[in-house]
């Protein structure tokens, strides 16, 4: 395996969730490039424990952050990524571009991004097409479902997007949706100007575009745009871009067959021995059916009364400890007794506890992301504690906007991936100071992800 090109690390990139970031460690290892996801952006000293490594990833949190607390978040990281000096920088996105001007703004992301990078132009592309995920002529087509065969539909009619607790798509022009977040200009390389370029490889010019979308149908539209996207990293400066994991697929290509990696991973076969746990904080309908199938199966259920942790919260009090151990007694008692066990914060946006958490925050002036921060946490200290009282092996963490706190309460630091589960989910070993979380095979599924039985999928053998 080819390491870096002249002692530099191929790409780092920011995630803007967790499940976002573990979907982009993916792509990356299936495109052979030995990539660590790390909690925070590791230093030097700490990426010699990883030899031949030639990626890295940070799991953030500033899809649930307000424009103010995004800067404070992203400046001193994207800082620190420069340090490293990666041919690539890459703010990934979701692949559904959950995003608003006042809540996990990309067009803020940007803006800090390029007050340290200062690149020409910044690429966008948020199509994935192994995801299910198409953009054309700049507009955002999406999956009803990660792996699965549900129908597409335009963004702003998309049965589950259309609907998102914190983000509702309302608008699926990217370029429309993008410029309330920001003032740059935004230019679109459309599908016939990519299909042309496959063909002849010209010199693109851009213009005076700040930021250039980039449509993609199919999975062999991203090897052209990861050669332009190469084009702009050269020995004196970091490439930046944004999008979804179509940048890890479209540069993972054009690498593949440039020669710059060559060997793919070799998969492990992962046996399951004891029962699994699974903590969701998703809203998704996609999420709740997988659920119902889940209890339908066999699996234990416990039910959150988030209502009640929402009554004790305030935006400088902590979470109630005494109401996590009630639910950790619980849980410990079922994997005990041989159940696989199923924790959830909701069954779809519609559930009661939604709607009475959601007034509750407000009434406090607590916006929607509110509830993400509290239900991650709680859910990670459950997870947590289960995990030091029993022999458990495998977890399933569900939801993208509480999966980055979960992680965080669970003393998460650093992750590998160990084996495709679903695409966009993949089986993770993590590195944590807490000996009963260290070496904790992990899942981290956003709410779209995967076909309806993927819970109790995710608790049986996985053989490659």
């Amino acid at each position: 395996m080819e390491n870096k090109e002249n002692n530099r690390l191929l790409m780092a990139f920011y995630g803007d969730d967790f499940t976002g970031s573990t979907d982009a460690l993916e792509f990356l290892c299936k495109a052979g490039v030995k990539t660590v996801l790390f909690i925070d952006v590791p230093t030097k000293e700490q990426l010699l424990n990883y030899p031949d490594l030639q990626a890295i990833g940070v799991a953030g949190v500033s899809r649930a952050l307000s424009p103010i607390k995004m800067e404070a978040e992203l400046l001193p990281t994207f800082e620190a990524l420069q340090k490293l000096n990666p041919k690539h920088v890459h703010y990934k996105v979701c692949s559904t571009f959950d995003s608003s001007p006042t809540i996990g703004s990309i067009g803020k992301a940007i803006d800090v991004a390029q007050s340290v990078f200062k690149t020409a132009y910044v690429p966008l592309l948020v199509a994935a097409p192994a995801l299910g995920r198409y953009c054309l002529f700049g507009n955002l087509f999406a999956r009803m479902g990660i792996g699965s065969d549900g129908d597409i539909y335009r963004l702003d009619r998309h049965p589950s997007m259309s609907k998102h607790p914190v983000t509702p798509a309302n608008e699926s022009d990217l370029s429309l949706h993008l410029s309330k977040q920001t003032n740059k200009k935004i230019g679109l390389f459309n599908i016939t100007s990519l299909h042309k370029y496959a063909e002849k490889h010209f010199d693109v010019d851009f213009g005076d575009n700040e930021i250039v979308l980039f449509d993609a149908l199919k999975a062999e539209d991203l090897t052209p745009i990861g050669e332009i996207i190469e084009q702009s990293a050269n020995q004196n400066n970091i490439a930046f871009s944004v999008g979804s994991s179509g940048i890890e697929m479209a540069l993972g290509s054009h690498w593949e067959e440039k020669g710059i990696v060559s060997d793919k991973m070799g998969w492990e076969n992962v046996k399951s021995s004891q029962p699994i746990l699974i903590i969701s904080g998703s809203c998704s309908p996609v999420t709740s059916s997988q659920i119902k199938y889940a209890l339908d199966n066999g699996f234990a259920e416990i039910a959150i009364d988030t209502v009640a942790f929402a009554n004790q919260y305030s935006s400088d009090s902590d979470i109630d400890k005494s109401l996590i151990l009630v639910y950790v007694e619980q849980a410990v008692k079922l994997i005990s007794d041989g159940k696989n066990v199923l924790i959830h914060t909701s069954l779809g946006n519609d559930d009661v506890r939604v709607i009475e958490s959601d007034k509750i925050f407000n009434n406090n002036g607590l916006n929607k992301s509110t509830a993400s921060i509290v239900y991650g946490r709680v859910l990670g200290e459950i997870a947590k504690k289960v995990a030091e009282r029993t022999n458990l092996e495998r977890l399933v963490i569900a939801g993208g906007d509480t999966s980055s706190y979960a992680a965080r309460a669970m003393g998460i630091e650093a992750m590998e991936m160990i084996s495709p589960l679903t695409a966009g989910a993949p089986l993770c070993k993590v590195h944590s100071a807490n000996t009963a979380i260290n070496n904790l095979h992990v899942v981290f599924k956003g709410g779209q992800v995967g076909k309806q039985d993927f819970f109790v999928q995710a608790s049986k053998d996985i053989i490659n």
